[in-house]
This record gives C-alpha cells, sequence and structure tokens, in this order.
C-alpha cells in the first residue's frame, strides 16, 4: 500500500515522506514550497553571500533522499499563504489564514490526483478534504496531530496568563472554536491517529475524541547534527549552566524558570535563554533575574554551540506535541529538565528529571541537585547520550512504519 503524504511547510525536513520512500511505500508528497521543485530551485542562482534569511530558510527546504519526480509543490499557494500570513493583525485574523490554507491545500491536492496511492497522510487542521476524499475512495486515511489539540493548550494558557496579569493580556481569538471542530473532524475521519507524545494522546482523549485510534510515535532528528560538547561534561566546578532554546513566551513556562533561578545563586548556576522574544522585551529584562541572560535569536547554524557549551537543557514548557528541542539537547549530551507536557522521551531520574508544570519550586530543587552534585551530573550526561539513539531519524522511522503497520504497510518494508 502506497501513501500520499500531503504536509505544508518542512515539518521535521519531510520526516514522514523520507521515511515512508525509504520503506518503499511512497506514492507521492505533496507540499507548498520546496528548493527542488518549481520556481523556487532557480533561486540556487543567488551566490551566499547575497541570500537573505528569508532566502536562506526557502533554499533549505530540501527533501532529501526524496526523488523529485516523486515530490508535487503548490509554490504560488504557498507564496500567498506566507504573504496573508505576514498580513495577519491577531490571532484571529491568523487562524482564520491557517484554516483557509488548510482548505485551500486540501483543495489543490485533491484536484491534482492521488495517483497510485493506497492510503493518505495528512497533519491535523489541514487535511479536512484529503481524509474526506480518501473515505470516498476506500482509501486508509491518516493524521498526524503534532501537538495537544487546539481546546486544551488554550485552556493551559488561559490558565497561565489568569494567574500572571503583569505579564499581558492574551488576546482574543474567535476562530479558536473552528479550529478546534476542525480538528475533531479530522479525527473522526481518520482511520489511525498519530501522535507524537503520550501527552497528545491523552489530550485528545480528554476532548472526547476516538483514543482508540491513537498511536504514540515519538519523533527523531538526525543526531550527528548535535553532537556531545567537550567542555560541559567534563566541568568540575563554577556555576553550572542552563540553558533554555525556544520561543521566549509565558507558553514555555518562562516566567517559573525566572522563579527557580531567582532563588539560586549565580555562583552556583546561570542561565542563557535563546529564542526569538513573544513577550514585552522590557517586561522579559525586568522580570529576569541577575543569573539569567537574554540571549534573544539566533543563527541556526550557530544553535549547535549553545548546547555545546552548556551543562543542563531546561525547558519548563506548558504544552507541546514532542519538542525538538530536547531530542537535540539530549544529542548533545545534556542532562534535561522539562515536564510532562513537553511529550518528551526523557524518563525522571534517568536522563534528567520531569518537574510538574508551573512548579518553580521543583525546577530549582532539580537544578540545585545538579549543581551541587557533578558527579550526578556527569553520570545523567551519559544517560542522555545513550537515550538520544531512540530519538535518532533512523529510530523514529522504525516506529512509523511499524505504527502504519496496522493499515497494511508490512514489516519487510522496514529497509
Amino acid at each position: 500500500m502506497k501513501y500520499a503524504v500531503a504536509q505544508m511547510g518542512a515539518r521535521r525536513h519531510y520526516a514522514v515522506p523520507r521515511i515512508l520512500h525509504h520503506a518503499g511505500v511512497l506514492e507521492r508528497c505533496y507540499t507548498d514550497i520546496c528548493a527542488v521543485r518549481g520556481w523556487p530551485r532557480l533561486l540556487r542562482i543567488v551566490p551566499p553571500p547575497l541570500r537573505s534569511a528569508k532566502l536562506k530558510r526557502l533554499l533549505g527546504r530540501v527533501p532529501h533522499d526524496v526523488p523529485p519526480d516523486r515530490i508535487t509543490t503548490f509554490s504560488r499557494f504557498g507564496h500567498q499563504y506566507s504573504r496573508r500570513l505576514r498580513a495577519a493583525r491577531n490571532p484571529t485574523e491568523a487562524t482564520a489564514v491557517h484554516l483557509w490554507a488548510g482548505d485551500r491545500f486540501d483543495e489543490l491536492v485533491v484536484q491534482r490526483g492521488l495517483d497510485g496511492a493506497g492510503a493518505v497522510y495528512g497533519f491535523n487542521s489541514a487535511s479536512r478534504r484529503l481524509l474526506e476524499t480518501a473515505k470516498e475512495r476506500g482509501l486508509a486515511a491518516v493524521v498526524e496531530q503534532t501537538s495537544a489539540p487546539r481546546l486544551v493548550m488554550d485552556r493551559i494558557l488561559e490558565a497561565e496568563f489568569a494567574e500572571a496579569p503583569d505579564w499581558g493580556r492574551r488576546e482574543p481569538d474567535e476562530n479558536a472554536s473552528e479550529f478546534a471542530r476542525r480538528e475533531k473532524e479530522e479525527w473522526k475521519l481518520a482511520d489511525l491517529i498519530v501522535c507524537g507524545s503520550q501527552f497528545v494522546a491523552d489530550g485528545i482523549a480528554a476532548e472526547d475524541g476516538p483514543a482508540d485510534k491513537c498511536v504514540v510515535v515519538p519523533y527523531g532528528i538526525d543526531l550527528s547534527a548535535f553532537p556531545p560538547g567537550g567542555r560541559g561534561r567534563s566541568q568540575t566546578d563554577g556555576p553550572l549552566r542552563i540553558l533554555f532554546v525556544g520561543r521566549v513566551s509565558l507558553g514555555k513556562g518562562i516566567r517559573h524558570l525566572f522563579e527557580a533561578m531567582r532563588r539560586l545563586e549565580p555562583e552556583s548556576a546561570r542561565c542563557r535563554v535563546v529564542g526569538g522574544w513573544r513577550t514585552d522585551p522590557d517586561l522579559l529584562r525586568t522580570s529576569a533575574p541577575a543569573n539569567v541572560t537574554l540571549v534573544g535569536p539566533v543563527p541556526r547554524s550557530e544553535v549547535a554551540g549553545e548546547y555545546a557549551n552548556a551543562d543542563v537543557f531546561c525547558l519548563p514548557t506548558l504544552s507541546e506535541g514532542s519538542a525538538a528541542v530536547i531530542y537535540e539537547a539530549l544529542a548533545a549530551g545534556l542532562p534535561v529538565i522539562t515536564t510532562p507536557n513537553a511529550g518528551s522521551i526523557v524518563r525522571d531520574g534517568v536522563e534528567g528529571f520531569i518537574v510538574p508544570v508551573r512548579d518553580s519550586d521543583a525546577l530549582a530543587d532539580r537544578i540545585g541537585r545538579l549543581a551541587a552534585d557533578r558527579s550526578l551530573l556527569a553520570d545523567i550526561a551519559r544517560a542522555a547520550r545513550d537515550r538520544s539513539s531512540y530519538g535518532s531519524v533512523e529510530a523514529y522511522g522504525e516506529r512509523l512504519v511499524q505504527a502504519l503497520a496496522r493499515l497494511g504497510v508490512k514489516e519487510e518494508n522496514l529497509g
């Protein structure tokens, strides 16, 4: 049974179509814009020194190992989507654009035809029409829920903003209920719902979704892009170097990280916060304690260096699908302190610590424990690196193909 994969954006460097092609079950990959099809491929004539950050991101959209003749792009649509999203002035308008894009993308895929596919693979909020078509034609239908359901995330964020009025007011999104309704329609149409973590699967169940259709498939990354650091693992004195990488916002638990760091002496631990700011910069600067450095966004090419110069990775997030930065941190040999809502492959007390969401006390305690016991730090760092093999793209591929075996992909196709 061959699969037609429909995905907007690169989504983990086109991992799903790459995995299915390697397994010999990819019929076609449909996407909006990539650098190997249509007019974007011509942009490579621009000399590297003259390429803008936006152009570099576009040229990085390469489905490695997937033959170009297996890829269909809708570049004009992709440009329209990007333009409309940039013009959105608030969350209501942004969600309206996402909903329009999901419908339009599905329409283009169905119009193009699904060739000889016996199954379709889509992604949440952008698969309704595709899944409907699959059911009409008797094809197997898979949807990947890439994050916790919309209403679950909204409830979590509403509680956080209610506790932190000084951090601003959450803008209303009048299209949130429609987005949630779209997700539920897709769950109903799908034969299988792929979830990156148990947290996502539990969220579907909490919304009275079809839990029996859910299968948890943790993701994976290219481990070679994040080699273990040399200096961090051998450090026996000086402040413990904490690293946060991600969008700096209430949703990522930044308020609780600040509070935890405030309870630790600068001589004991220091933290670098790397990522773009979604909160008022002045508020962040005044809220951050003295032992926290707000770095801001860094080029993707420099992120590996941040991991290499850290001792511990900390992501006290409130809601994720399965945070890619944690896979990266493990590959770099970093012990991880995070929450159950990160959807990670970290085991509490083995590769790091899992603390309750919005619990600054627990966060400070685990950081302090590693700062005080460098032998424990070294042991957990070794375990983190060992665990990273479970989070490799190869291991992810095996898990995904085995999960799809429920719909007819055979074990011998593992490749």
